[in-house]
């Protein structure tokens, strides 16, 4: 199979994007708008005359220099369970070279690994484990092994935090599956059923306490941002701005109507939690959240997510995605309590293969590397 890559327009990439039973949101074309700061490009791979593959690349220029860097965030959309994975990858790399690209990173969105929610709980209360990788997986997948070996192979790196780049995508995320193995619609007592009992109580809390959830528009933005930057002050973390959000509703909802919504959770009045969610084909994002410090104990947070999640269900969606988590387990560690609110809706936790880096030019590399490590250019992930 002979393959090419050339650029193709915003609405050629629409039209692939709405043949995918599912990709990420990262890789459609109004992504780019909303990472302004970057240059954007839609590439497509052809057979031929037929488009078969596409992707979103962002550059980012060096300081001073017209090279830059090539990021795939949670792509490309490729066959990536191809026998010859090179065939699909080399081309790629050769489009980029010639536009002065000195290294490449990309995000396969290739699984390797599940959990079920019972092995987290059991990992958590387990004082020998401390990570998910020293768990056995409910499922380990040999597509993924074949894509982490041939990138090894093909001299590209994994991507460490520790050790460059600040990480743009997560490797592992939790996601609710909508569909049993068989591949049928779970109902929403299916997936009530397999949550834990916290998060029924706190589901049905929120309906005793007279909480009502509604999705709202861009004139909600303004409200959604004031109680995310009160849960940012809160838990310590840095608010994006409000124009970053009204771009992105802006973006995505041009591509498809469909593709975000903003939820909102009140209380006699008051605001007490909201979300965005994004859809592409089957798959369901939570993408952002706010909460309030007031009024916690009428569960808005809940009650807000059990509301997308029934909204996934009934639109069609074969999975809701929680989005990120870290992969630690130790009790002791603050950022377990992201997980064991997560796991409590019953899902999985899922890893992917990661983001991984394609040093084109080492020196102009490890130069821009330094440089990331003074300032963080690559852009964070959707969702906190």
């Amino acid at each position: 199979m002979a393959l090419t890559v050339r650029p193709i327009s915003a609405d050629e990439h629409r039209a692939f994007v709405r043949d995918q039973p599912w990709m990420s949101f990262l890789q459609t074309p109004a992504w780019a708008a909303v990472k302004s700061e970057w240059r954007g490009e839609s590439l497509g791979w052809y057979d031929g005359g037929h488009l078969v593959g596409a992707g979103l690349v962002l550059y980012r220029k060096l300081p001073r220099l017209a090279r830059y860097l090539a990021y795939l965030p949670e792509g490309p959309v490729i066959d990536w369970a191809a026998d010859d994975l090179e065939a699909w990858l080399a081309p790629m790399t050769g489009h980029l070279r010639s536009q002065g690209v000195f290294g490449i990173r990309m995000g396969p969105p290739v699984v390797t690994r599940r959990w079920t929610a019972e092995q987290v709980k059991g990992g958590i209360a387990d004082h020998a484990v401390r990570r998910l990788g020293e768990l056995a997986p409910s499922e380990r997948s040999v597509a993924g092994a074949r894509v982490v070996q041939h990138l090894q192979a093909g001299g590209w790196r994994p991507l460490v935090a520790e050790t460059g780049f600040a990480a743009g995508q997560p490797q592992y995320t939790f996601v609710i599956p909508l569909v049993d193995g068989e591949g049928h619609p779970r109902t929403e007592g299916d997936v009530l059923a397999g949550m834990n009992q916290l998060w029924r109580r706190n589901i049905r809390k929120a309906e005793k306490a007279g909480v009502v959830v509604s999705t709202g528009d861009a004139t909600d933005l303004k409200a959604f941002h004031d109680l995310y930057a009160h849960t940012a002050e809160r838990d310590h973390f840095t608010p994006r701005p409000l124009s970053y959000f009204a771009t992105m509703y802006d973006a995505l909802g041009a591509d498809d109507p469909r593709r975000i919504s903003l939820w909102l959770a009140h209380h006699e009045g008051d605001l007490v939690a909201a979300t965005i969610g994004v859809r592409v084909g089957t798959h369901a994002w939570y993408s952002y959240g706010a909460s309030s410090t007031d009024k916690r104990e009428v569960r808005g947070s809940n009650a807000v997510q059990w509301a997308m999640i029934r909204d996934a269900i009934a639109s069609g969606a074969d999975s809701y995605d929680l989005r990120g988590i870290t992969d630690t387990l130790d009790p002791d560690d603050p950022h377990v309590g992201l997980i064991q609110f997560k796991a409590g809706t019953g899902g999985e936790a899922v890893e992917t293969v990661g983001e991984w880096d394609l040093p084109l030019n080492r020196a102009l590399y490890k130069g821009f590397d330094l440089y990331l490590n003074r300032r963080t250019l690559l852009p964070r992930r959707a969702g906190r």
